[in-house]
């Protein structure tokens, strides 16, 4: 069986992280991200639950994840995945979108499985060069003309989609964003955003995707992220993003980011030890 690996870097130039997972079997329960992912399957077969619907995907599909699409996928066979992947920002997306259209405004990416062969080459440079830590124009290129041609062909303006008790929801998203480091309570979501427990629940699960309770976890699992970025140790990261105890936040890095906590963090202090040495060269 070939050997997992997992491997993530972060471009500093382009202002997105690049995941590869090379031979894993690893299962991802249902969650969702902040950010957009654009990810490759290079080998393997898996079903993909998104947003309620059913995939199967295989070699040479393209995954497109919106910020706040609830996803889960597990192998559909003895075999392994290798995946490629980039990560980018709601902000970084608002810079790109400007500097393609013009426009500074979040597409929404639909359906969420594609087959593009035109958008594969673009999207494996891309990765290859991150990979690499490449610093000529072609990463650059060949990120505006990946992003440039997923709007084209498969992108819509968000504001197109507005949910039932959008403004309610996105109160409850405010409140939970706002306090992810405190205890917090149904009952206060609630207040705050001014529906019932039972109306909540069905609305915002609707909306999201996901349970308040799953966002918050995945919010407190994205603050978690920046803090091993900067260094933190795992505990210290766990306790300032409102976890109730280390082992409990260890497994639901792992279970939702694919690595554990130190390992994550030990990429970054790598990238930081690799530039004191530039440095001092």
């Amino acid at each position: 069986m070939k050997t997992a690996t997992k491997t993530v870097v972060y471009d500093d130039e382009l202002q997105l992280e690049a995941y590869r997972f090379e031979g894993i079997q690893q299962p991802f329960p249902n969650h969702f991200h902040e950010y957009y992912v654009i990810g490759l399957i290079e080998e393997g077969n898996r079903c993909l639950s998104c947003k309620s619907q059913e995939y199967s995907i295989t070699k040479g599909n393209i995954v497109l994840f919106n910020p706040g699409d609830n996803h889960a996928c597990v192998q559909n066979d003895h075999g392994t995945l290798d995946y490629r992947s980039i990560n980018i920002t709601k902000e970084s997306m608002l810079n790109l979108t400007k500097e393609i259209t013009g426009k500074r405004e979040l597409p929404r990416f639909s359906p969420n499985v594609i087959f593009d062969n035109e958008a594969t080459c673009y999207l494996r440079s891309l990765h290859k060069l991150i990979m690499k830590s490449s610093c000529e124009f072609g990463k650059e290129e060949n990120l505006l003309l990946l992003i440039s041609l997923l709007i084209q062909r498969y992108g819509q303006p968000f504001q197109n989609n507005i949910p039932e008790y959008h403004e309610e929801i996105e109160k409850a998203c405010v409140f939970m964003k706002q306090h992810f480091s405190e205890r917090i309570y149904l009952d206060q979501i609630c207040r705050y955003a001014g529906l019932s427990k039972s109306t909540l629940l069905r609305a915002f699960t609707k909306s999201k995707g996901v349970t308040p309770y799953s966002y918050l976890e995945n919010i407190r699992i994205g603050e978690a992220k920046k803090l091993l970025e900067q260094g933190a140790s795992s505990i210290e990261a766990a306790m300032q993003t409102g976890f109730s105890d280390q082992s409990h936040f260890t497994n639901y890095f792992n279970r939702f980011i694919g690595l554990t906590p130190g390992l994550y963090r030990d990429i970054f202090l790598e990238k930081e030890c690799r530039k004191e040495k530039t440095k001092d060269e």
